[in-house]
């Protein structure tokens, strides 16, 4: 690749593993062809990521950004995982003071384009005033971001049972949609928080300020919502594929990895069934205790009640 044609892209994710790692992915996959990356994150958060593949390593430099302290914030928590779920909006609150260190980056370095999480409300306007090309990185399906307000429609939900059926801009049948249970836990969120700005807002002015959308999706899995996307927002989206990790392997096999792909090989074909709740999922004792009688039923369901006390 020439050299005049290689790009500078910024990455900036959310404060939460599960939208860091993708992020990292995307990275990589974009420094295979050359260009280079600057991936912005805390410095707790960047010492914690896997290893850099050496062909990889010289084009990716990592941008440390120390995060402001605020009242509410445990010490030294600088990602979502860190924190229980009622202090991550003192979370959102620490990164939204990066605004200021993030412009002094983006004013000295000048990259080529910037991707940006949901969480950065203030970047698009940021970016666009510096004449820096810029992408909101989605790692939500289509079908999520489907469910945020459009900039130009109004928005009459206003309690959790209204997030329990499609918003009218949805414009054919559908049945992804919140449960009850589901919204009323994160409903604090959707509407106020410390940082004294909703997701809802977040993502409401991210979505109307980038100048596209990439979505960590594929036109084969949900193409009715990349489509709808598309439309209700006014702006090209693109599909980047599923990103599957892709860690480096140092050639030593961590102890725990170890003995589960040791079980793992010894089950037969088709005996077993992955399920996974999130990386940073909290499950109260009561919540695990119904997995477990779920688990049970299913497996007295599958194998017989026979098999299934032979299995404990």
């Amino acid at each position: 690749m020439a050299a005049d044609s290689k790009l500078h892209i910024a990455m900036f994710p959310w404060l939460a593993f599960g939208h860091i790692i993708p992020y990292l992915v995307l990275s990589k996959l974009i420094a295979q062809k050359g260009h280079k990356i600057s991936f912005i994150s805390t410095p707790r958060n960047i010492h914690r990521l896997p290893k850099l593949p050496p062909n990889l390593a010289p084009l990716i430099n990592f941008v440390k950004l120390p995060l402001p302290q605020v009242d509410g914030l445990p010490e030294d928590a600088e990602s979502t995982t860190d924190v229980p779920y009622d202090k991550v909006q003192y979370l959102k609150k620490a990164y939204d003071g990066l605004k200021d260190p993030i412009t002094v980056f983006l004013e000295t370095s000048r990259p080529d384009w910037l991707l940006y999480d949901f969480s950065p409300y203030w970047l698009p306007r940021i970016a666009t005033s510096l004449g820096i090309s810029n992408a909101f990185f989605s790692i939500l399906l289509g079908a999520a971001l489907c469910n945020a307000k459009p900039y130009s429609a109004i928005d009459d939900r206003t309690k959790p049972e209204d997030f329990t059926v499609p918003p009218k801009w949805i414009t054919f049948p559908t049945k992804v949609v919140f449960r009850l249970f589901e919204i009323s836990r994160i409903f604090d969120s959707v509407t106020a928080n410390a940082s004294e700005v909703s997701d809802s807002y977040r993502m409401e002015e991210v979505l109307r300020g980038c100048e596209m959308i990439a979505v960590r999706s594929s036109m084969e899995f949900e193409p009715e919502w990349l489509h709808l996307l598309e439309e209700i927002q006014g702006k090209p989206c693109i599909p980047v594929g599923m990103l599957p990790t892709t860690d480096y392997d140092t050639g030593e096999e961590i102890d725990t990895w170890s003995l589960i792909k040791q079980w793992l090989d010894n089950q037969g074909k088709g005996s077993v069934v992955y399920v996974a709740f999130g990386s940073e999922a909290k499950p109260s004792q009561i919540e695990i205790t119904e997995i477990a009688r779920v688990r049970v039923v299913w497996i007295t369901i599958l194998l017989g009640a026979e098999e299934a006390s032979r299995l404990g």
